[in-house]
């Protein structure tokens, strides 16, 4: 993982700061998160744009392992033009309680970890009852990704998870589809 990209991971979190919505169009999270189902490879789908991940040209990934302390190990993963894989690993941590599905991440190393500002929002907004497709966004709906546990997702599943982010007052015109290389 490049400085630069570290940088901009690290810019990011400072950016994403809770500020959200209020009245009707208070963003909602999921009930409840298991963990242990969350846990596994899930392939981007599509993402709002961003900064750090603008190397990224196909086959993004996240992979989500639980730490012995309860944190979560996450590593992401991405094709870059050249045709190599780009790999950056992250720490996310549980707010809330043990089935809160609002998350903080970071990527920046261990010894920053005590930095407010290196952990970004990550909250799950919507989650198939099978674990299968997933809605991630920040509480100021500025960054936003789809995942599923499969590279290609059906386009009515698609359709109707932008129907309810849409409800959530996600301007789902931002997202950009992830292309998936065949194995």
């Amino acid at each position: 993982m490049t400085l630069k990209f570290l940088a901009s991971l690290i810019l990011t979190a400072a950016c994403a700061t809770a500020h959200a919505q209020t009245s009707d169009g208070a963003l909602r999270t999921i009930e409840r998160l298991e963990v242990p189902r969350y846990l596994g490879t899930w392939y981007e789908i599509a993402r709002f744009p961003n900064r750090f991940q603008r190397q990224c040209v196909a086959d993004t990934s996240a992979n989500y392992t639980l730490r012995e302390d309860g944190t979560l190990q996450v590593r992401n993963r991405c094709r870059l033009a050249d045709g190599t894989m780009d790999e950056a690993l992250g720490q996310a941590r549980q707010i809330g309680g043990p089935q809160s599905p609002t998350l903080k991440v970071r990527f920046a190393p261990a010894w920053l970890s005590w930095l407010p500002f290196v952990w970004g929002d990550y909250w799950i907004v919507d989650l198939d009852a099978d674990y299968s497709l997933a809605a991630i966004t920040d509480p100021r709906r500025a960054y936003a990704w789809v995942l599923s546990r499969t590279p290609q997702v059906e386009p009515a599943r698609y359709e109707a998870l932008m129907q309810r982010l849409r409800a959530q007052g996600l301007d789902v015109g931002q997202f950009e589809r992830s292309a998936h290389t065949a194995p």
